[in-house]
């Protein structure tokens, strides 16, 4: 069925006041009794119009400018901006926050969100139709699909993989960390990731062969020169540049270089990988803890580019349950489980997505 919007002519919508707004006291300051957001479809009484703000996330509060309503990271704001009010989520206050069908767990008959919301366990069999399905419908209704990786996706040969996913239009953008790019470019110059060669095996003087590809790209001047120049000739980001599809790079204390254009202020790499997960109509986090909670983070369980909300397609793939149970228990509901390595995962799911349906 077409995604559709709720009956505003019913409760808990009919016969709702007008939500509230009161000015920021101070920059970056919220009035007590703010209203702060979920990951889920929000609706808010606006002169007698119900209004669904822009750019919805968790851990942010909505802001009105004129008739437009966006969410908004408090520290984003000013002295005098003005934001809604109110404690309740169930219209009283003029704010209904419409969680049915995105909760996961039997609360929509969505046959296809429930199944997004399967728990996870490395017992149940994964099913990779779906998951290929999925992605080819997100790509033939031209959907944003966010790649959120760990550098296992380098280490554990799923790198070919994702260049196929990539060059081949599953991919809209890529948000990772310097190590993923570090030691992809590492094998595309030294045929290693952290000195290692492709079966696993040591080099000699292979744990200084990250830093020698750091200091390639560094001395070239950026990632897109070091692929233009050709000296870098294959791997993810030489195939993310050569397809024109954007990467957000994040850094962290443990990073070595960094590499040119990896941010390293982390409220401008969470501004940075925010203007794609505005846009996203799906998510798929391969073997990144930190990464994959973050973004998910940033996340809405839904996305409404195709008109009203629909359910919007995360996938977490891990070698434990973990990271899929901290992303639920912290609100990321729709997140769908895959236990297994990222090498495995990747050959098996191009394998089902080069087959097509049925």
């Amino acid at each position: 069925m077409p995604p559709s919007l709720p009956d505003f002519s019913r409760p808990p919508f009919a016969g709702a006041p007008e939500a509230r707004f009161e000015p920021l006291p101070a920059d970056g300051v919220l009035p007590d009794g703010f209203f702060s957001t979920s990951n889920l479809p929000t609706y808010v009484n606006l002169g007698g119009q119900w209004v669904a703000p822009t750019r919805p996330r968790m851990d942010c509060v909505i802001l009105r400018r004129g008739d437009a309503l966006e969410s908004v990271e408090p520290r984003r704001l000013s002295r005098g901006d003005m934001i809604a009010m109110g404690l309740s989520e169930d219209g009283s206050e003029g704010i209904v926050v419409h969680s049915a069908g995105f909760l996961g767990g039997g609360h929509s008959a969505n046959e296809e969100f429930r199944f997004m919301s399967t728990e996870v366990s490395r017992e149940r069999p994964v099913n990779y139709e779906e998951l290929a399905a999925r992605l080819l419908e997100e790509r033939a209704k031209g959907g944003y699909l966010v790649w959120v990786a760990g550098p296992a996706m380098v280490h554990s040969r799923a790198r070919g993989d994702f260049e196929w996913f990539i060059a081949n239009g599953f991919v809209q953008a890529v948000l990772a960390g310097n190590a993923v790019a570090v030691h992809d470019i590492e094998a595309a110059l030294f045929g290693t990731t952290l000195g290692m060669t492709n079966t696993g095996q040591p080099t000699e003087g292979g744990h200084g062969t990250h830093m020698r590809a750091i200091n390639k790209v560094r001395a070239i001047g950026s990632i897109g020169g070091a692929v233009r120049s050709g000296a870098v000739t294959s791997g993810i980001m030489c195939t993310l540049e050569q397809q024109g599809i954007p990467y957000v790079l994040c850094g962290s204390i443990r990073d070595d270089g960094p590499l040119p254009g990896v941010i390293t202020d982390v409220l401008d790499a969470q501004d940075a990988m925010r203007e794609h997960t505005v846009m996203a109509t799906g998510a798929i986090f391969i073997a990144t803890a930190l990464h994959a909670i973050a973004v998910g983070n940033m996340l809405p369980a839904f996305h409404t580019h195709r008109g009203a909300p629909e359910p919007l397609m995360t996938i977490c793939v891990d070698q434990t349950e973990f990271v899929v149970s901290k992303l639920k228990d912290r609100g990321t509901h729709q997140a769908y489980g895959v236990v297994t390595n990222a090498q495995d995962f990747m050959t098996v799911l191009r394998f089902y997505v080069e087959k097509g349906p049925g």
